[in-house]
Protein backbone atom coordinates (compact mmCIF):
# COMPACT_ATOMS: atom_id res chain seq x y z
CA UNK A 1 0.00 0.00 0.00
CA UNK A 2 1.41 3.36 -1.02
CA UNK A 3 0.98 6.32 1.28
CA UNK A 4 0.09 9.58 -0.41
CA UNK A 5 1.22 12.85 1.04
CA UNK A 6 -1.26 15.68 1.03
CA UNK A 7 0.44 18.99 0.32
CA UNK A 8 0.09 21.51 3.10
CA UNK A 9 -1.29 24.80 1.87
CA UNK A 10 -0.30 27.72 4.11
CA UNK A 11 -3.06 30.06 5.31
CA UNK A 12 -3.78 32.96 2.99
CA UNK A 13 -3.06 35.46 5.77
CA UNK A 14 0.45 34.02 6.22
CA UNK A 15 1.06 34.15 2.47
CA UNK A 16 -0.04 37.77 2.22
CA UNK A 17 2.10 38.81 5.20
CA UNK A 18 5.15 37.15 3.65
CA UNK A 19 4.53 38.83 0.30
CA UNK A 20 4.01 42.23 1.92
CA UNK A 21 7.25 41.92 3.92
CA UNK A 22 9.21 40.86 0.84
CA UNK A 23 7.77 43.58 -1.41
CA UNK A 24 8.34 46.23 1.27
CA UNK A 25 11.98 45.16 1.68
CA UNK A 26 12.52 45.30 -2.10
CA UNK A 27 10.95 48.76 -2.30
CA UNK A 28 13.14 50.21 0.45
CA UNK A 29 16.29 48.71 -1.08
CA UNK A 30 15.59 50.28 -4.46
CA UNK A 31 17.40 53.58 -5.01
CA UNK A 32 15.16 54.39 -7.96
CA UNK A 33 12.05 53.93 -5.81
CA UNK A 34 13.52 56.20 -3.14
CA UNK A 35 14.23 58.97 -5.65
CA UNK A 36 10.88 58.75 -7.46
CA UNK A 37 8.70 58.30 -4.38
CA UNK A 38 10.36 60.68 -1.94
CA UNK A 39 13.01 62.99 -3.38
CA UNK A 40 11.19 64.20 -6.50
CA UNK A 41 8.15 65.75 -4.74
CA UNK A 42 10.45 67.29 -2.11
CA UNK A 43 12.65 68.75 -4.86
CA UNK A 44 9.55 70.27 -6.48
CA UNK A 45 8.60 71.81 -3.13
CA UNK A 46 12.08 73.28 -2.71
CA UNK A 47 12.20 74.69 -6.25
CA UNK A 48 8.74 76.28 -6.04
CA UNK A 49 9.55 77.73 -2.63
CA UNK A 50 12.82 79.23 -3.88
CA UNK A 51 11.23 80.47 -7.07
CA UNK A 52 9.09 83.11 -5.41
CA UNK A 53 5.36 83.59 -6.02
CA UNK A 54 4.70 80.75 -8.44
CA UNK A 55 1.21 80.09 -7.16
CA UNK A 56 -0.96 79.37 -4.17
CA UNK A 57 0.93 77.22 -1.59
CA UNK A 58 -1.85 74.64 -1.58
CA UNK A 59 -1.71 74.42 -5.36
CA UNK A 60 2.07 73.96 -5.31
CA UNK A 61 1.87 71.25 -2.64
CA UNK A 62 -0.86 69.47 -4.61
CA UNK A 63 1.27 69.70 -7.76
CA UNK A 64 4.30 68.22 -5.95
CA UNK A 65 2.18 65.31 -4.69
CA UNK A 66 0.69 64.76 -8.16
CA UNK A 67 4.05 64.64 -9.94
CA UNK A 68 5.48 62.39 -7.21
CA UNK A 69 2.62 59.92 -7.66
CA UNK A 70 2.99 60.11 -11.43
CA UNK A 71 6.72 59.36 -11.46
CA UNK A 72 6.52 56.53 -8.93
CA UNK A 73 3.85 54.74 -10.98
CA UNK A 74 4.83 55.38 -14.60
CA UNK A 75 8.59 55.03 -14.12
CA UNK A 76 9.08 53.22 -10.83
CA UNK A 77 6.26 50.67 -10.48
CA UNK A 78 5.93 49.66 -14.14
CA UNK A 79 9.69 49.25 -14.63
CA UNK A 80 10.10 47.22 -11.44
CA UNK A 81 7.26 44.85 -12.35
CA UNK A 82 8.62 44.44 -15.88
CA UNK A 83 12.13 43.68 -14.62
CA UNK A 84 10.84 41.11 -12.11
CA UNK A 85 8.81 39.46 -14.85
CA UNK A 86 11.87 39.31 -17.12
CA UNK A 87 13.97 37.88 -14.26
CA UNK A 88 11.41 35.10 -13.73
CA UNK A 89 10.27 36.25 -10.28
CA UNK A 90 6.60 35.87 -11.14
CA UNK A 91 7.13 32.45 -12.70
CA UNK A 92 8.75 31.20 -9.48
CA UNK A 93 5.98 32.69 -7.35
CA UNK A 94 3.27 31.07 -9.44
CA UNK A 95 4.55 27.56 -8.70
CA UNK A 96 3.98 28.20 -4.99
CA UNK A 97 0.56 27.86 -3.33
CA UNK A 98 0.23 31.65 -3.49
CA UNK A 99 -2.88 32.79 -5.45
CA UNK A 100 -1.91 34.82 -8.50
CA UNK A 101 -4.15 37.71 -7.48
CA UNK A 102 -2.35 37.95 -4.13
CA UNK A 103 1.00 38.54 -5.87
CA UNK A 104 -0.20 41.73 -7.57
CA UNK A 105 -2.37 42.84 -4.62
CA UNK A 106 0.72 42.77 -2.41
CA UNK A 107 2.71 44.92 -4.85
CA UNK A 108 -0.06 47.44 -5.30
CA UNK A 109 -0.75 47.62 -1.55
CA UNK A 110 2.89 48.34 -0.72
CA UNK A 111 3.06 51.00 -3.45
CA UNK A 112 -0.16 52.64 -2.27
CA UNK A 113 1.05 52.68 1.34
CA UNK A 114 4.33 54.27 0.28
CA UNK A 115 2.50 56.88 -1.79
CA UNK A 116 0.24 57.81 1.12
CA UNK A 117 3.18 58.06 3.52
CA UNK A 118 5.08 60.31 1.11
CA UNK A 119 1.96 62.43 0.55
CA UNK A 120 1.67 63.05 4.29
CA UNK A 121 5.35 63.99 4.45
CA UNK A 122 5.00 66.35 1.48
CA UNK A 123 1.98 68.02 3.11
CA UNK A 124 3.86 68.60 6.36
CA UNK A 125 7.11 69.75 4.76
CA UNK A 126 5.23 71.86 2.21
CA UNK A 127 3.17 73.64 4.84
CA UNK A 128 6.39 74.49 6.72
CA UNK A 129 8.32 75.61 3.64
CA UNK A 130 5.47 77.74 2.30
CA UNK A 131 4.58 79.03 5.77
CA UNK A 132 0.94 77.98 5.56
CA UNK A 133 -1.40 75.84 7.65
CA UNK A 134 -4.18 73.46 6.72
CA UNK A 135 -7.12 72.31 8.78
CA UNK A 136 -7.59 68.69 9.77
CA UNK A 137 -10.38 68.44 7.21
CA UNK A 138 -8.13 69.74 4.45
CA UNK A 139 -5.42 67.24 5.37
CA UNK A 140 -7.95 64.40 5.22
CA UNK A 141 -9.31 65.58 1.87
CA UNK A 142 -5.78 65.84 0.51
CA UNK A 143 -5.14 62.25 1.60
CA UNK A 144 -8.29 61.08 -0.15
CA UNK A 145 -7.27 62.85 -3.37
CA UNK A 146 -3.74 61.45 -3.01
CA UNK A 147 -5.17 57.93 -2.72
CA UNK A 148 -7.34 58.55 -5.77
CA UNK A 149 -4.35 59.89 -7.71
CA UNK A 150 -2.18 56.94 -6.69
CA UNK A 151 -4.89 54.56 -7.94
CA UNK A 152 -5.11 56.46 -11.26
CA UNK A 153 -1.39 56.43 -11.97
CA UNK A 154 -0.85 52.86 -10.72
CA UNK A 155 -3.63 51.64 -13.01
CA UNK A 156 -1.91 53.41 -15.92
CA UNK A 157 1.41 51.85 -14.90
CA UNK A 158 -0.25 48.42 -14.67
CA UNK A 159 -1.75 48.87 -18.14
CA UNK A 160 1.65 49.87 -19.50
CA UNK A 161 3.35 46.76 -18.15
CA UNK A 162 0.39 44.63 -19.23
CA UNK A 163 0.33 45.73 -22.84
CA UNK A 164 4.12 45.98 -23.33
CA UNK A 165 6.55 43.21 -22.39
CA UNK A 166 9.96 44.76 -23.05
CA UNK A 167 11.58 46.44 -20.05
CA UNK A 168 13.43 48.88 -22.31
CA UNK A 169 10.25 49.87 -24.14
CA UNK A 170 8.30 50.29 -20.89
CA UNK A 171 11.06 52.46 -19.43
CA UNK A 172 11.22 54.65 -22.55
CA UNK A 173 7.46 55.01 -23.01
CA UNK A 174 6.96 55.68 -19.29
CA UNK A 175 9.45 58.55 -19.37
CA UNK A 176 7.87 60.05 -22.50
CA UNK A 177 4.39 59.83 -20.94
CA UNK A 178 5.72 61.37 -17.73
CA UNK A 179 7.17 64.39 -19.54
CA UNK A 180 4.04 64.79 -21.71
CA UNK A 181 1.69 64.69 -18.71
CA UNK A 182 3.89 67.03 -16.66
CA UNK A 183 4.00 69.63 -19.44
CA UNK A 184 0.27 69.24 -20.08
CA UNK A 185 -0.46 69.82 -16.40
CA UNK A 186 1.78 72.89 -16.16
CA UNK A 187 0.59 74.61 -19.35
CA UNK A 188 -3.01 73.57 -18.82
CA UNK A 189 -3.27 74.80 -15.23
CA UNK A 190 -1.71 78.18 -16.04
CA UNK A 191 -3.78 78.73 -19.20
CA UNK A 192 -0.73 79.93 -21.14
CA UNK A 193 -1.81 78.07 -24.28
CA UNK A 194 -5.39 79.31 -24.22
CA UNK A 195 -8.75 78.15 -22.91
CA UNK A 196 -9.11 75.29 -25.39
CA UNK A 197 -5.90 73.64 -24.22
CA UNK A 198 -6.82 74.36 -20.60
CA UNK A 199 -10.15 72.57 -21.08
CA UNK A 200 -8.37 69.65 -22.73
CA UNK A 201 -5.76 69.46 -19.95
CA UNK A 202 -8.51 69.34 -17.32
CA UNK A 203 -9.49 65.88 -18.59
CA UNK A 204 -5.95 64.47 -18.48
CA UNK A 205 -4.89 62.48 -15.39
CA UNK A 206 -2.60 65.26 -14.12
CA UNK A 207 -5.02 68.08 -14.90
CA UNK A 208 -7.92 66.25 -13.26
CA UNK A 209 -5.95 65.65 -10.07
CA UNK A 210 -4.65 69.24 -9.88
CA UNK A 211 -8.22 70.54 -10.22
CA UNK A 212 -9.34 68.23 -7.42
CA UNK A 213 -6.55 69.45 -5.14
CA UNK A 214 -7.51 73.04 -5.96
CA UNK A 215 -11.13 72.35 -5.05
CA UNK A 216 -10.53 70.60 -1.71
CA UNK A 217 -8.07 73.30 -0.62
CA UNK A 218 -10.55 76.08 -1.47
CA UNK A 219 -8.16 77.51 -4.07
CA UNK A 220 -11.01 77.34 -6.54
CA UNK A 221 -14.70 76.65 -5.83
CA UNK A 222 -16.03 73.17 -6.51
CA UNK A 223 -17.40 73.46 -9.99
CA UNK A 224 -17.49 71.66 -13.30
CA UNK A 225 -13.68 71.33 -13.46
CA UNK A 226 -13.56 69.44 -10.16
CA UNK A 227 -16.58 67.30 -11.05
CA UNK A 228 -15.10 66.46 -14.44
CA UNK A 229 -11.78 65.70 -12.73
CA UNK A 230 -13.46 63.22 -10.40
CA UNK A 231 -15.32 61.55 -13.26
CA UNK A 232 -12.18 61.39 -15.38
CA UNK A 233 -10.10 59.93 -12.52
CA UNK A 234 -12.64 57.17 -11.83
CA UNK A 235 -12.85 56.45 -15.55
CA UNK A 236 -9.06 56.17 -15.86
CA UNK A 237 -8.95 53.73 -12.95
CA UNK A 238 -11.62 51.46 -14.44
CA UNK A 239 -10.29 51.48 -18.02
CA UNK A 240 -6.57 51.15 -17.32
CA UNK A 241 -6.99 48.67 -14.46
CA UNK A 242 -9.03 46.46 -16.78
CA UNK A 243 -6.37 46.72 -19.48
CA UNK A 244 -3.59 45.99 -17.00
CA UNK A 245 -5.35 42.93 -15.59
CA UNK A 246 -6.71 41.61 -18.90
CA UNK A 247 -3.45 41.80 -20.86
CA UNK A 248 -0.88 41.19 -18.15
CA UNK A 249 1.43 38.24 -18.89
CA UNK A 250 3.35 36.48 -16.14
CA UNK A 251 6.09 35.28 -18.47
CA UNK A 252 8.53 37.55 -20.35
CA UNK A 253 7.74 35.84 -23.67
Amino acid sequence: MTDTLTPIVPPLSLTLRSLLRADTAVLFRSRQALVLNLLLPLIILFVTNRGGKLGNPGFLIGMAITYGLLSSALIGYSTTVARDREAGVFQRLRVTPTPTWAIMVSRLTVQLAMNLAVSVLVMIVGSIMHNTAFTVGEYLLMLVISLLGAAVFLSIGQALVGVIKSVTAINAIGRVLFIALVLTGIFGSTGILGDDFKNFAAWTPVGALINLFSAVLNIAPWGSDATNGLIASLGYIVVFAWLGIRWFRWEPQ
